[in-house]
């Protein structure tokens, strides 16, 4: 009777020995499996390579031109003498103060232009003119007054507006449609 009650102890201790191998070499498997390997030490680099990455790639799309159109460009002032110093599109801007600028929350600074009614208020343009700055120029149309595909860029004075701008023709990117 102990020598088989050995026997089935032995046995018994056997098949819990050969569970618990199997179940080691399962669950070390499924961990390799499952593991992502990086032998970088510097685990930062990568996440600052791959925050860099993803922003450029939102900038990118951010200035990817959704159209292209040409018309001419002419300036004006707050001052002009049919101004009232408020701008046409909500919300009504007050430019009595020379303020030639708009701050949007995706562009930043950006200049105003008025434009007719085929760009909605809100609209973002760039465009370059060499004779009022050598950069690309980003502006906002909240004003309006202006026929077909023209624009009209808000600055300063007309004086600058007749000395700087004068009428030329402009090509330009429309970088977003209205708000």
């Amino acid at each position: 009777m102990i020598k088989r009650s050995f026997k089935i102890l032995t046995r018994t201790i056997k098949v819990c020995l050969f569970l618990i191998a199997i179940f080691i070499i399962e669950s070390s498997s499924s961990k390799v499996l499952g593991r992502v390997e990086n032998d970088n030490f510097n685990r930062n680099v990568d996440l600052t390579t791959m925050a860099l990455k993803v922003t450029e790639m939102a900038e990118n799309d951010l200035y990817t031109p959704v159209d292209t159109l040409t018309g001419s460009l002419t300036g004006y002032s707050h001052d002009c003498p049919l101004c009232g110093g408020t701008l046409a599109c909500a919300p009504s801007y007050n430019v009595r103060d020379r303020r030639d600028y708009y701050p949007d929350q995706e562009y930043g600074i950006v200049k105003i232009v008025a434009s007719s009614k085929n760009l909605p208020c809100g609209t973002i343009i760039r465009f370059n003119q060499p004779k009022i700055s050598s950069e690309p120029i980003f502006a906002i149309v909240l004003d309006r007054g202006v026929p077909g595909n023209n624009l009209d860029l808000l600055v300063e004075t007309e004086e600058y507006a007749s000395r700087f701008i004068g009428r030329s023709t402009v090509t330009y990117d429309v970088l977003r449609t209205g708000w």
